[in-house]
């Protein structure tokens, strides 16, 4: 695509990196095959290429948002679907990025908009703060159908029925390894530490077991997500330096081999750490911790894998060594059903797309996948709060393609589309680490402690239990 940036404006580095991108976009409407938003849609400036002439034009005159534009861009979900169907390489993320920012700088939202928008900044990733607001949305959801605003409303009914307990897991501390091999920072996150205790609880038990001293380190909290995909990049950046720097002692101290991250969507802000604070003063360390940022699966694997791996007394009786496969013997109806959900982030932003099946596989489960796995459930951070309407036909498209599976349980790497999917059906959904936690002789998953019959089965793995 051509540019016409002049050098005053490639001087600054943002415009320079959307530069970038831009010209490595050429027109072929790939993406718009793979886009959510399009499909749901069918207008053009809902689809990757459009937003980007949108952004384009936007951008190289300097000119301030209109509501057209803002509406188009704000529909988009950042899955990142775009970016692996493009065979250019367009970095789309970082140019929808930019884009944001320079909106929230630059376009006076409607005082509606503000306020969920400043609401959702001061709660969500603060987790004290988010249980308290999560308390109050129990209590108004039976009044839900009652709010003239739908993002009110999507607000109460994707409230819990049940708010956890407080995990203390979750306050800085160590977890012994048995037979250390790696000594890792576990990122327990911000709204998961309101939403699910049960997956931090299960991670921990999980990298333990297979040898992989935990540490919750001092100062670490929200990855900056949240607040970053809304174009408060201030607030984000705040936010990520606070990560920043508490991994870096630890990387300086004990040492680090990996900075483990159970929530797929903070995986993907996380590695791009590097580029958001290029120019900053924590450039070098924010590149160094995104270096050694890997999501659960990618450390389990290299767990699992690795030729130096011993067996703790319990996970000999399972069978196993090195690369030995998890072997139990299937119950009577044959192994548990297990459909598995690809996040976005995951698969787009991270590009992980077999390591948690293959662990899943390995754990003696029977991995299926729905329908069209590549499309986006609707969640995408705070896009079911702020987009309810298009998020609802995403999920219902999503719920169906899983359910049609017929599975027994729904199995995800992200507790965004967990909340956003297990409101749309009665089979349990729990994270992956959580089976493979329970496979490997942890508690089976709470959200699977109701017995659930499959013809004459009850929902168990009895050798592994």
């Amino acid at each position: 695509m051509q540019t016409n940036f002049t050098p005053d404006q490639l001087k600054d580095p943002a415009i320079a990196r959307s530069n970038e991108v831009l010209r490595t976009c050429v027109h072929c409407g790939f993406c718009t095959a793979t886009c959510p938003t399009y499909q749901v849609l069918g207008d053009e400036l809902d689809s990757p290429r459009g937003r980007i002439y949108l952004i384009k034009d936007m951008l190289e005159n300097e000119r301030k948002p209109d509501a057209k534009t803002v509406k188009h861009i704000d529909r988009c979900l950042s899955c990142l679907a775009c970016m692996s169907t493009c065979p250019s390489g367009v970095h789309y993320m970082h140019l929808v990025d930019h884009a944001r920012e320079y909106i929230e700088q630059h376009y006076d939202r409607p005082w509606s908009d503000r306020a969920l928008r400043w609401i959702l900044a001061r709660i969500l990733p603060y987790p004290n703060r988010f249980r308290v607001a999560l308390l109050g949305a129990k209590i108004g959801r039976p009044f839900a159908r009652f709010m003239p605003d739908a993002r009110l409303r999507a607000m109460l009914e994707m409230a819990p029925k049940t708010i956890p307990p407080v995990s203390r897991n979750d306050d800085p501390q160590t977890f012994p390894a048995e037979g250390k091999k790696m000594r890792v920072a576990l990122m327990t996150g911000c709204a998961q530490k309101a939403l699910n205790t049960d997956i931090n609880d299960a991670t921990i038990r999980l990298l333990t077991r297979l040898g992989a001293e935990v540490v919750v380190a001092e100062g670490a909290g929200c990855c900056g997500a949240l607040t970053h995909h809304m174009g408060k990049t201030d607030e984000s950046h705040a936010t990520a330096a606070k990560n920043i720097r508490a991994w870096d002692r630890e990387m300086k101290g004990e040492g680090l081999d990996a900075i483990v991250i159970n929530t797929s969507g903070c995986g993907t802000t996380v590695k791009d750490y590097g580029h958001m604070f290029k120019g900053h003063a924590l450039a070098e360390e924010a590149a160094a911790v995104a270096g050694i940022a890997k999501d659960v699966s990618e450390v389990l694997m290299d767990l699992l894998d690795a030729d130096t791996v011993t067996l703790s007394p319990n996970m000999a009786r399972m069978g196993l060594a090195g690369t030995d496969k998890i072997t139990p013997e299937p119950a009577e109806a044959g192994p548990l059903k297990v459909a598995y959900h690809a996040a976005c982030s995951l698969q787009h932003g991270q590009q992980i797309k077999t390591y948690p099946k293959d662990l899943l596989k390995r754990a003696g489960f029977t991995v299926l996948e729905p329908k069209d796995p590549h499309l986006c459930c609707g969640s995408a951070g705070t896009y079911n709060l702020m987009q309810p309407e298009i998020s609802q036909q995403l999920k219902t498209r999503k719920v169906a393609t899983l359910e049609a599976r017929n599975p027994d349980i729904i199995a995800a790497g992200n507790i965004g589309c967990m909340m956003q999917i297990g409101s749309g059906t009665d089979v349990p959904i729990v994270h992956t680490v959580e089976l493979l936690d329970w496979a490997t002789g942890g508690p089976k998953p709470p959200a699977l402690t109701a017995s659930v019959n499959d013809g004459e089965r009850q929902m168990d793995i009895p050798v592994l239990r």
